[in-house]
This record gives structure tokens, C-alpha cells and sequence, in this order.
């Protein structure tokens, strides 16, 4: 199984490669597609770890010489190598890093943890407050951890599992009276945070990496901050989290309503920890400095420059060691997926292939008003997902696409198409048991018959795309504007 898995993309790519060129494309481009479709196909198999098929991909295009300069040049052997490590100078990428050592702090520190029980204890009497516990935990970690499989299913979830045994809701036993209703809210939640926050969801600031990338479009032009997107998805993303546990409570109710050991077992939980540490509050001040600077700071210092600076006076305040960065395979590992993403995503502009792909959309879709387009490119990525088992790969197979379509309509803006695809990367994440991160993990816990969870992913996932798309095409372009 493992080899066919390896065999499927490297026989696409050599399909590709044999197949006549279409006018308008070159060989170079037609090469350079066979690589990057074949990088995508391995994504989703996974017959290695994704860094590595990125780095794979990206050291073969750039040996191979396919991706000429950015003024249509041929690159040479310096050319190359420069594109192929371009991705690792995109601040972006760096800021997703940084991002996951924010991660590491709450973890180390115990912070997050702190959080889920204190919640727990105000809130968790009854169902509905349990539930809305359940979601400000994961609110809390949102702006600073943009994994949400590490902050749902590493920060959230080992908390919350401890809830329903304690009732006697088991998976082969009672899994309604409480359990089934928390593990929903939990994956429903993290899906609407990852959108709320740019930071929320790491795509999300690939996603904006893509958007400078699209053919004949100025990256100053289509820059998108920290503080746009927070005041883009802020009215949409309050409403659906609002909207999670009550809609929840209503067609998928616990069928007990009052937890009073709940509480209890939260301040018992709170008691062993012990008083608030040092290094707890160390933790969360440089937290808010971080929130501070990136809603407020934004014409001052960019996300990224804020990131570091935080992660410098981490590593100086004794809250996380040296040590514990370089040790981080998870944010390095990922820092390298993501570099390679950007730089294989950048070579299909290059090439000529998004421009070339772009005019040929765009023109089945003349005639169309500007409202009809924007919202047929934004239907079509959020439901495309369900054929994707990963919100990266998604990313970087479909955006480009859609962005070059964008930018071949005429007096298209692209910042806000661009925003609108971006911004509806988290919310995608509840239509399928594998559409995001955390999903595997609440899908087999057992407390949700397969059957419903499918279901409820389907009836979420119209609701969530119903209304973040009314925001997305009437408030969007009023908060770009701002």
C-alpha cells in the first residue's frame, strides 16, 4: 500500500510529462505542472512526511531549472536555488513558527490548561454553560495557536475527555447524556476560531502568501494584516460561535441538563496545579503584548517583527529555553512544509500556467456580474474540500487557481476575493470526519455515531458557508476599507 501510494504521484507527473504541450503553455511550464500535481497527490497520500515532498518537489523543479526568474528570464543555476529557498525568507511562514512556540509556552507553563479548568469551574454546571466552557477554551488559545489539532486536540481535549466518564457517558454507553454533545462543540468550535483568527489556523497565513503570488498582481496592493482580517471575520465568527453551542444544545441535546461534579472535579483539578506561577503570568502578559501589538501595532511593526520580538523576550524571561526552539520538531518541521508550499505555489505563477489557467476560467465566466463570480469562486473552494483531506494541501491546489481566475476578470479586486477564500479556510474544516486536524480525533472517540457525524457536518457546513458568505460579500469590502 505504502508503494502505491509513492507510485500514483510520480506516474501523474510522468503522464504529464508526456503529454502534448497546449498553446499558450511551454515545456518548462507543462514539466513544472507535473511536479507540483504530483507534490499535491503526495500531500494527501502521505507516502512521506509532507515537509519532505515538499522539499523534494522543490529541489527537483529548481534542478531541473523549470522556473524562470520573476521577469520571465531563465533563472540558471543560481536562479533556482534562490526560488527554491524563497519560501524560507516569506515572513508569513516564519510567523506560523513563532506562532507554534507561543504554543509550547501555554503548554510548558501549564497555561492552557489552567484556562480549560477555570472555565470549567465557572461554567460547567449545566450543559449549556459546559458547553460554552468548552468553546472559550479553545477561544482563549485561538490567536496563538495556529495549530488547531495542537490547541483542540492537544490543549482542549484532554481536559474535556475527564467530563463525561464521570456521568456515566461512555461511548458503548450513554454517549448522549453528555459525551457526544462536548465532542461536537469541541470540533465545531476550533473550526470556527481557526477563521476567526488569523493566527488561529496556519493556512490562513499561507493563504495570504498566495494572494500576493497571483498573476499581475502587486503584493503591497493585496496586503492583508493581522488587524483586516480580525475586523473582516470579527461580526461572522462571534455570531457562529454563539451559534455552536446553542444550536448544538438544540438538535443534538445532552440528555442531562445539570452536571453539579463538574465544578467540583475543575477546582480539584486547579488545586493540584497550585497557585498561578511566575512564569504562567510571564506567559500570558506576553501573550496580550503580542494580541496588543498585532490589532494596534500593525502600522508601527508587522505581524511577523512582533512575533520574533515576543519569542526573543520569551526565551530572555526564562518562559521557554533555547533548548526547547530547537528541540521543536513540530514548528520546524512545519516551518519547512510551508516554506516549500510558497515557493511550489510561486512557481506555478512563474511559469505562466496560473495566467494561462486563469484567462481560460475567466472566460466562461464572461457576462457574469462581479457578485455572481466572487461568490461561484468562494462556493466552489469551500465545498471542494470535501475531496481533500488536508486544508493545506487544499490551499495549495486550489487557490492559485481561483486567484488567477480572479485576476483575469476584468476590475476584479483582488485583496477581497482574496480575503473572502482565506478567510473561509477554518469554517471548511467541519464538512467531513477528515476535513481538518482535530477532526480524526473527536470523529474516534466513539461518542458520534459515524453516520451523524457526517450528517451534522454537512448541516454545519451549509450554515457556517450561509453565513460567513452574507459577511463576506456585504461586510467585507466596508472593513477592507477601513
Amino acid at each position: 500500500m505504502k508503494n502505491m501510494k509513492a507510485i500514483i504521484p510520480v506516474a501523474v507527473a510522468a503522464i504529464i510529462w508526456l503529454l502534448p504541450v497546449p498553446e499558450g503553455l511551454t515545456v518548462n511550464a507543462m514539466r513544472y505542472l507535473g511536479i507540483f500535481l504530483a507534490v499535491i497527490l503526495a500531500l494527501i497520500l502521505e507516502p512521506l512526511p509532507n515537509s519532505a515532498v515538499g522539499l523534494i518537489g522543490c529541489t527537483l523543479a529548481a534542478a531541473l531549472q523549470l522556473v524562470p526568474l520573476a521577469d520571465g528570464k531563465p533563472a540558471g543555476l543560481g536562479g533556482s536555488l534562490s526560488w527554491a529557498l524563497s519560501g524560507f525568507v516569506d515572513s508569513t511562514v516564519w510567523l506560523i513558527f513563532v506562532a507554534y512556540m507561543f504554543a509550547m509556552g501555554y503548554e510548558k507553563t501549564g497555561l492552557g490548561k489552567r484556562i480549560a479548568l477555570l472555565l470549567m469551574k465557572k461554567l460547567g454546571g449545566k450543559a449549556l454553560g459546559l458547553g460554552f466552557a468548552t468553546a472559550f477554551a479553545d477561544l482563549a488559545l485561538a490567536p496563538f495557536i495556529p495549530s488547531n489539532t495542537a490547541r483542540s486536540a492537544g490543549s482542549v481535549y484532554p481536559v474535556i475527555k475527564n467530563i463525561p466518564p464521570m456521568y456515566g457517558s461512555l461511548p458503548e454507553k450513554d454517549p448522549r447524556k453528555i459525551g457526544a454533545y462536548l465532542m461536537w462543540i469541541c470540533i465545531a468550535t476550533t473550526s470556527v476560531t481557526s477563521s476567526l483568527f488569523l493566527t488561529g489556523l496556519a493556512p490562513n497565513l499561507l493563504a495570504l502568501s498566495l494572494i500576493g503570488k497571483a498573476p499581475n498582481v502587486e503584493a503591497a496592493q493585496v496586503a492583508i494584516n493581522w488587524t483586516d482580517w480580525f475586523i473582516c471575520v470579527l461580526p461572522v465568527g462571534v455570531i457562529l460561535f454563539l451559534l455552536v453551542p446553542i444550536l448544538t444544545y438544540i438538535i443534538y441535546p445532552p440528555t442531562q441538563k445539570v452536571f453539579a461534579e463538574t465544578p467540583k472535579w475543575a477546582a480539584a483539578e486547579l488545586q493540584k496545579l497550585g497557585p498561578i506561577t511566575t512564569k504562567e503570568i510571564t506567559m500570558l502578559l506576553m501573550a496580550l503584548v503580542a494580541l496588543g501589538l498585532w490589532i494596534f501595532g500593525g502600522s508601527l511593526l508587522n505581524a511577523t517583527t512582533v512575533a520574533l520580538v515576543v519569542l526573543c523576550l520569551m526565551i530572555v524571561l526564562n518562559v521557554i529555553s533555547w533548548d526547547d526552539v530547537i528541540s521543536n520538531k513540530s514548528a520546524w518541521n512545519t516551518l519547512t512544509w510551508f516554506a516549500t508550499l510558497v515557493a511550489m505555489a510561486s512557481g506555478l505563477a512563474r511559469v505562466g500556467f496560473l495566467k494561462w489557467l486563469g484567462a481560460i476560467f475567466a472566460g466562461y465566466l464572461g457576462g457574469a456580474s462581479m457578485f455572481v463570480i466572487m461568490f461561484g469562486l468562494l462556493a466552489f473552494f469551500y465545498f471542494s474540500h470535501y475531496f481533500f483531506a488536508s486544508l493545506t494541501a487544499h490551499t495549495t491546489a486550489i487557490m492559485p487557481v481561483l486567484l488567477a481566475t480572479g485576476a483575469a476578470v476584468p476590475g476584479m479586486d483582488m485583496r477581497l476575493l482574496g480575503m473572502m477564500l482565506a478567510g473561509s479556510l477554518g469554517i471548511m474544516g467541519i464538512l467531513t470526519p477528515y476535513g481538518t486536524g482535530p477532526s480524526p480525533v473527536y470523529y474516534n472517540t466513539g461518542y458520534i455515531e459515524k453516520k451523524t457525524f457526517w450528517i451534522f457536518g454537512s448541516v454545519f457546513g451549509f450554515i457556517f458557508f450561509a453565513v460567513y458568505a452574507i459577511f463576506a460579500m456585504f461586510w467585507f469590502p466596508s472593513a477592507l476599507a477601513m
